[in-house]
C-alpha cells in the first residue's frame, strides 16, 4: 500500500525534467527525492495562502478574498488569479509555479480550498463544504502570447501561453479523479486513489497490494478493477486548436494542437472562437491504431503535445472580432485626428493596394466592404447584415487576385480560399467522428474561422454549383446550420465576401451579354455591388499603365521607397479599419432617410422622371435597397461619424450605379431578382413560353434552328439566347450534340 502511494507520488514528479530511481525491492524508507517535494509543497501551500488572503492593490481592498467569497456564496467554486498580482506580491513563487506548474497546483487549490472554508465555512452545511474541496483555480498570464510553430521542447511542464483559433470541439464527458479499486480474487478495496490531471489516463496495479492476507494465497496478475459509483468524477472537454491565419508563414500548412479543459472552463468556446489561452505545455503518449510490437518499440519515446488549459480569453464574444482590441490613447488620437480631415475617404483609398493603377471605384468598394455597415438587432429577434459583399467579374490580367490578396493582408482577420481548391464543407461547416471518443465533433470552415472578418475567394466561378448554394445562408443570414449525424446547431459566420471570377469565354464578350456569366440568380442577389471589369484598350491608358507597371518593378527591392503624399501605411490602416468596426454604427439621419427613399421610387419607377420604359431602366428591390443603406453607413465610418448624412448617401448612389446598375443595364443580369426591366422581363416570358411550346418533353431540336424561327417572328436574337441559357440553367432543357441541339427535361 505504502510502496503504491510512494509509487504515486514519484510519478508525480517526473514533470520536473529530472532523473529519480526509486528503489522497489528491499527500501522501505521514505525517498529523498519526495520529502523535498513535500517540504516544498507545504511551503507554497502557506504563500498562495497568504497571497489570497492578504494581496491588495493600493492598500485598499483584498481583491482575491472578495471574490472567492462570493463565488462560492453563488455556487461558483472557482477563482482567476492574475500572474502579475502573484509576481508583485511574491516574484520567487510566480518563477516557481511558471517553471513546476504540476507539483504548485494542487498547492495552490489546497490554499483557496482552506480560505473559502474559513471565510464561509461556518455558514455553510457539510455536504457544501465537501463540494468546496475541489476549487479551481483560473490562471491569466502576463507573458506575450505565442504560436504553436513557436512552442519547443524545452517548454514542456511549463505555464505557457497560447493564441489560436478553436476550430472543433468535443461534447464534455465525466472524467475520474479519485477512483476506488477492488481485486477480483480477494476482494481486497483501494479508496480513492487520484488520478493525475490531464490525458495522461491511468495505470492499474500489476500486483494486488493486500499482499499474503488472502489466506496465504497469492492473487493472480492485473486483479484490480474500478468501482465506477465509488469514483468521483468531473467534467472535462477537448478541443482543436489551429494557428491563426495571419501567423502562418506562406506556403506551409497551419498547425494545430489538442487542448484540454476542465471543471469551469467545458463549454466555454465554441468552433470560430479567436482565444488566448493560459496553460501547461503537456505531453501525452501516442496511440496508434492496430499497431504490431516491433511498430511499439519504435515509437515508445514518441510523446504528442497537448494544451492543459488554465485560463482562458475568448477575444470575440459579440458580433465582430475586434471588439476586445485595446488602443493606447496616442492611438486614438491620431485616429480621430485622421476622422477629422476632410479627405480621409480619398486617404484610404489610396491606401488600398498603392501598387496597382486604376480602379478606382472598385478600391472604393473594397474600402466599403473592409469597413463595413452596422449590424442591426430588431425587436423581434432577427438581425439584419452590416457586411458588405462585392463581386468583381471580367478580364484576366486586370489585377482581381492581386486586389484579393491586399484585402487579405489589410483586413483584421481574413481567409483567402481558391474556388477550385474549395468544397462546401471546407467553406460552411463539418461534422466528423473524434478518433478518442469515437463521438462525432463539429468542424468550422472558412467562414466560420472569418466570423467577423472578411473571406476572399478567388475563381468564384470554377466552384461547383452545389458547393456555391452551400453558402448562401452564410452570404444573408451570416448563420451556417448543420443538422447531420445527431448534431443539430447553428455557428456564426459574421463575415464580408469578395469574390473574383472570369467570364464563361475567357475575356469578356460584349456581343454575348448574359452568356458571360455561369452564376445564378440566387447567387447573384446576394451581392451588393457587382463589378465587370474589362480590359480596354486605349493608347492613352495603356502607355500610362505600362509605365506604373515599370516603376513598381524596378523599385521592388527597395526597402526606402517613401510612400506616396496622402498614403496610409499597411500597419495603420489595419488598426484605423479594427478601431472603426469596434466603435463606431453610424445610423441614418431623417435628411438621409428622405433622399433613400425618393431615390429607391425614382429608380423603381423611371416614368416619375417623364422617362420612358427602355431596357435601361433597371428598378431595384429592397435587397439592393439595403445594400445602399450599408455602404452609406460604411463611408460614414470611414469619418467615425456617429450619423450618416447625405453626401454619404450620394457616393452609396453613385458607386452602386457604376457597379451593380452599370452591369444590369448592359444586359449581363438579366433574370436576376431585382435587375430585369419591366420590358425585358415580358420579353423573356413570353419567348420562354413559346419555347416550350414548340417541343415537347424527351425531344431534340437543333438550336440554330429555333433561334432562326423566333428571329422570323421579330425577336432579338440576343435576348433568344439569354432565354435559352436561362432555361437550361433552370434544368428545363440540356444541350445535346457539342452545343448544337437543345432537349427538354421538364
Amino acid at each position: 500500500m505504502h510502496a503504491f502511494r510512494r509509487g504515486l507520488k514519484m510519478m508525480s514528479n517526473l514533470d520536473k525534467g529530472e532523473i529519480f530511481y526509486q528503489p522497489f525491492h528491499g527500501d522501505d524508507g521514505t525517498n529523498d527525492v519526495v520529502r523535498a517535494t513535500v517540504t516544498e509543497y507545504k511551503e507554497a501551500l502557506v504563500k498562495f495562502k497568504k497571497f489570497l488572503k492578504e494581496f491588495t492593490i493600493g492598500g485598499m481592498n483584498m481583491i482575491y478574498r472578495e471574490a472567492l467569497k462570493n463565488n462560492c456564496v453563488k455556487g461558483m467554486f472557482f477563482v482567476e488569479v492574475d500572474m502579475a498580482d502573484l509576481r508583485r506580491f511574491d516574484e520567487a513563487t510566480a518563477e516557481q509555479l511558471q517553471t513546476y506548474p504540476n507539483r504548485l497546483i494542487p498547492a495552490f487549490e489546497e490554499a483557496a480550498n482552506e480560505l473559502a472554508q474559513e471565510l464561509i465555512g461556518d455558514d455553510r452545511d457539510k455536504e457544501e463544504i465537501n463540494i468546496m474541496e475541489h476549487i479551481n483555480v483560473l490562471l491569466k498570464l502576463d507573458d506575450e502570447a505565442r504560436s504553436i510553430r513557436s512552442l519547443q521542447s524545452q517548454q514542456v511542464s511549463q505555464l505557457v501561453k497560447v493564441k489560436g483559433i478553436i476550430i472543433s470541439a468535443s461534447q464534455v464527458r465525466s472524467r475520474a479523479v479519485k477512483v476506488t479499486l477492488q481485486c477480483r480474487t480477494c476482494l481486497h478495496t483501494t479508496n480513492m486513489v487520484r488520478v493525475n490531471p490531464g490525458l495522461e489516463g491511468f495505470q492499474l496495479p500489476r500486483n494486488c497490494m493486500a499482499g499474503n492476507a488472502n489466506n496465504g494465497i497469492k492473487c493472480p496478475l492485473d486483479p484490480y478493477v474500478i468501482l465506477p459509483d465509488k469514483c468521483e468524477c468531473m467534467d472535462f472537454q477537448t478541443l482543436k486548436l489551429q494557428e491563426n491565419p495571419e501567423d502562418v508563414p506562406h506556403g506551409e500548412m497551419p498547425r494545430h494542437m489538442q487542448v484540454y479543459v476542465d471543471r469551469y472552463l467545458t463549454d466555454q468556446m465554441t468552433p470560430g472562437n479567436r482565444v488566448t489561452l493560459t496553460g501547461i505545455y503537456s505531453i501525452r503518449k501516442m496511440f496508434s491504431k492496430g499497431s504490431v510490437k516491433e511498430n511499439d518499440r519504435t515509437m515508445s519515446g514518441i510523446r504528442l503535445p497537448y494544451l492543459r488549459c488554465l485560463g482562458l480569453d475568448v477575444q470575440i464574444s459579440g458580433p465582430g472580432r475586434s471588439e476586445k482590441i485595446h488602443f493606447v490613447l496616442d492611438e486614438e488620437k491620431e485616429f480621430r485626428n485622421l476622422a477629422s480631415q476632410p479627405d480621409v475617404y480619398q486617404r484610404i483609398v489610396k491606401s488600398i493596394a498603392p501598387s496597382i493603377y486604376g480602379s478606382e471605384d472598385i478600391k472604393k468598394a473594397i474600402a466599403c466592404l473592409l469597413f463595413g455597415g452596422s449590424r442591426k438587432c430588431l425587436p423581434d429577434g432577427l438581425t439584419r447584415r452590416g457586411d458588405v459583399n462585392v463581386l468583381l467579374l471580367g478580364d484576366p490580367g486586370t489585377a482581381k487576385s492581386q486586389l484579393l490578396k491586399f484585402v487579405e493582408k489589410v483586413a483584421p482577420i481574413a481567409v483567402y480560399t481558391s474556388g477550385k481548391g474549395s468544397s462546401a464543407a471546407g467553406l460552411t461547416a463539418s461534422v466528423i467522428r473524434d478518433p478518442a471518443s469515437r463521438s462525432f465533433i463539429m468542424e468550422g470552415g472558412a467562414m466560420v474561422l472569418a466570423d467577423g472578418g472578411v473571406v476572399c475567394i478567388d475563381e468564384f466561378d470554377k466552384m461547383r454549383e452545389d458547393d456555391r448554394v452551400a453558402i448562401h445562408e452564410a452570404m444573408e443570414q451570416q448563420t451556417i446550420s448543420i443538422a447531420k449525424a445527431g448534431i443539430t446547431t447553428t455557428l456564426n459566420s459574421r463575415c464580408s465576401v469578395l469574390a473574383a471570377a472570369n467570364s464563361v469565354y475567357g475575356r469578356w464578350d460584349d456581343t454575348k451579354g448574359d452568356s458571360n456569366i455561369d452564376f445564378m440568380p440566387t447567387i447573384l442577389s446576394r451581392f451588393d455591388m457587382i463589378f465587370v471589369v474589362k480590359d480596354i484598350h486605349d493608347s492613352k491608358r495603356d502607355s500610362i499603365l505600362a509605365k506604373h507597371v515599370i516603376e513598381v518593378h524596378v523599385n521592388a527591392n527597395h526597402k526606402d521607397i517613401q510612400p506616396q503624399e496622402g498614403e496610409l501605411s499597411l500597419e495603420f490602416l489595419r488598426k484605423y479599419i479594427a478601431y472603426a468596426r469596434a466603435n463606431c454604427a453610424p445610423r441614418l439621419t431623417d435628411s438621409a432617410k428622405e433622399k433613400l427613399v425618393n431615390h429607391y421610387i425614382t429608380l423603381r419607377n423611371p416614368l416619375n422622371d417623364n422617362e420612358k420604359i427602355t431596357k435601361s431602366a433597371i428598378p431595384i428591390t429592397v435587397r439592393q435597397l439595403e445594400a445602399v443603406i450599408r455602404m452609406s453607413e460604411a463611408l460614414a465610418k470611414m469619418e467615425l461619424k456617429p450619423f450618416v448624412e447625405e453626401k454619404h448617401v450620394d457616393e452609396a448612389l453613385r458607386l452602386f450605379r457604376v457597379s451593380t446598375i452599370e452591369a444590369a443595364s448592359t444586359g449581363n443580369l438579366i433574370g436576376v431578382e431585382g435587375f430585369t426591366s419591366p420590358y425585358e422581363q415580358e420579353m423573356f416570358n413570353r419567348i420562354e413560353t413559346q419555347l416550350k411550346r414548340r417541343f415537347a418533353v424527351g425531344t431534340a431540336v437543333s438550336e440554330n434552328m429555333v433561334v432562326q424561327d423566333f428571329v422570323r417572328q421579330n425577336y432579338e436574337e440576343d435576348m433568344i439566347k439569354r432565354v435559352i441559357l436561362a432555361c437550361i440553367r433552370k434544368g428545363d432543357f440540356q444541350y445535346r450534340v457539342q452545343r448544337r441541339m437543345i432537349y427538354r427535361i421538364k
